[in-house]
């Protein structure tokens, strides 16, 4: 287990509502390995950032357990939580939206050396502020300015050296690159590749844009109505996916390929995602799955092992997507 910085057990995250609890997150268990990328992907409301949220108790588990470094923090005290929140950043999807506009950037990026008590007063706190600066890419005078004076890009390099700024083993990206142009995403990107090789920093990188995943991610789990259905390898996951809404995802990815892409067979969905305060019963999927048959109505489908590294949550896997896949 000394290769598991953070584990998920059966976590599950309710939310109340008028009509019944909200099932944003409904029994996860994963494992994020040291010095890994794990991508979790899946649609608008799949449960994604409720999972990082929770990671980092932000949110509070319904049931389940959340460990870090062999710690379980799921209902812990206020000191065993800053201690988490040292162990475990989070880099959030809006730059602007998540930096305080009445302090400088430098002071946000000061806030954890404050809080984490590792930056004396004055001088050697200005010093590591700008040592951090420097470590995205900016300039360290840049540390005086307000978050809008600065371009979209600039902001979300501060909300990564504010993250830097606790030494975290684990740093959650939700979405760090989804509020930029593709130019900055594709620096963004390199950079936090970058800095993982030089830290040895372990990644949860949440995210609905699939290309970014297989490019930045070790291991893929691909996330529905508050479940995993997928996980394995990128290079396995994107070439053979077992379970048919990972194969109804892929193929909505442009191919750049023009060839390529005009012989491909576009998987289509019915219906809408169902509500998570009444999901179906058996499979969750199956109300949209083109290849669902009486028995995923029945039972809901534990993940099982369907190649070396890959696992997927369907009674068919496989056989399913090759329906899919045929033509006609």
């Amino acid at each position: 287990m000394s290769d598991v910085v953070a584990e998920l057990d059966d976590l599950a995250v309710w939310f109340p509502s008028p009509a019944g609890p909200v099932r944003a997150v409904d029994g996860v268990s994963l494992r994020i390995r040291r010095g890994e990328t794990l991508g979790l992907v899946g649609e608008s409301g799949s449960g994604k950032s409720t999972t990082g949220l929770a990671l980092l108790r932000l949110v509070r588990p319904t049931a389940g357990h959340v460990r870090v470094a062999g710690t379980d923090v799921t209902g812990g005290s206020r000191r065993v939580l800053r201690g988490l929140r040292r162990r475990v950043a989070m880099v959030f999807q809006d730059p602007q939206a998540s930096l305080d506009p009445r302090l400088t950037v430098g002071a946000s990026v000061a806030e954890p050396l404050v809080v984490h008590r590792l930056a004396a007063r004055g001088e050697a706190r200005r010093r590591r502020v700008a040592e951090l600066f420097e470590l995205v890419g900016l300039r360290p005078e840049l540390a005086d300015r307000h978050p809008h004076e600065l371009s979209g890009g600039q902001r979300q390099r501060v909300g990564i050296a504010r993250a830097l700024a606790g030494e975290p083993e684990l740093i959650v990206l939700d979405e760090p690159i989804a509020s930029l142009d593709l130019s900055v995403q594709a620096q963004i990107m390199n950079l936090l590749r970058r800095l993982q090789r030089e830290l040895g920093l372990t990644y949860l990188f949440i995210s609905h844009d699939l290309a970014a995943v297989e490019h930045l991610s070790d291991r893929v789990a691909v996330m529905y109505l508050g479940r995993i259905v997928e996980t394995g390898p990128p290079q396995r996951l994107y070439r053979e996916p077992a379970h048919p809404y990972t194969a109804a995802l892929l193929s909505a990815v442009p191919v750049a390929d023009p060839a390529v892409e005009r012989h491909r067979r576009r998987i289509i969905l019915r219906g809408e995602v169902p509500s998570p305060v009444a999901p179906p019963t058996g499979c969750r999927f199956r109300t949209r799955c083109p290849s669902a048959r009486p028995a995923c109505a029945e039972t809901d489908p534990p993940l099982v092992g369907v190649a070396t590294g890959q696992e997927a949550a369907c009674l068919f896997a496989g056989d399913a997507v090759r329906e899919l896949r045929a033509p006609g």
